[in-house]
């Protein structure tokens, strides 16, 4: 995984870079998160991987597929993606695109699992316990997995917060083991 971000991470680079000139960092992030979907879909990424399949032919098909979801530079990234055999890098580009955005921004996305579900005054207090943490303003998106037992996970770029008790019961098994 950290030799695909390792690839992708030029190219995210210089699609922001591009969109920061061109005032277009939303349009830029609604576009590769739509290339992103199609290289995911399983019966497109069985085309992606065939061999019998040509670059022509696989943009072509792509484009149709992205028609209307693209501008003109959106259809020559996706084609140079294709021409430098890195269409299956679609997804981490992106990822590392909305990243790039978010710095930018003054944000910083976090993901949030959760024993129990949050009410909305819990999940307002957390979102800004959060920010004073992480120093930066925050968008969070919930996740519910009983498994955690009580307690979050909470997951900032590469940040790790483990504030769930099964995390506590495990990094206590590690403990009480050395």
């Amino acid at each position: 995984m950290s030799e695909l971000s390792t690839l992708a991470r030029p190219y995210a680079a210089a699609v922001f870079k591009r969109a920061s000139e061109s005032g277009s960092a939303e349009q830029w992030s609604q576009m590769l998160g739509f290339i992103a979907a199609v290289v995911k879909d399983n019966g497109i990424a069985a085309i992606i991987e065939n061999p019998k399949v040509g670059q022509e032919r696989l943009i072509q098909l792509l484009l149709d597929i992205c028609q209307g979801q693209l501008n003109a530079e959106g259809e020559n990234f996706l084609k140079i993606l294709v021409e430098n055999d890195r269409l299956t890098l679609a997804p981490q580009i992106s990822s590392l695109y909305e990243s790039h955005k978010a710095d930018a921004e003054g944000y910083v996305d976090v993901d949030v699992t959760t024993a129990y579900s949050f009410t909305k005054e819990e999940q307002k207090k957390f979102t800004s316990a959060l920010e004073k943490t992480l120093a930066r303003k925050v968008r969070i998106s919930v996740s519910v997995d009983k498994s955690l037992i009580g307690g979050f996970l909470a997951k900032a770029g590469d940040r790790v917060i483990d504030g769930s008790i099964k995390g506590r019961l495990q990094h206590m098994q590690k403990t009480l083991k050395a």
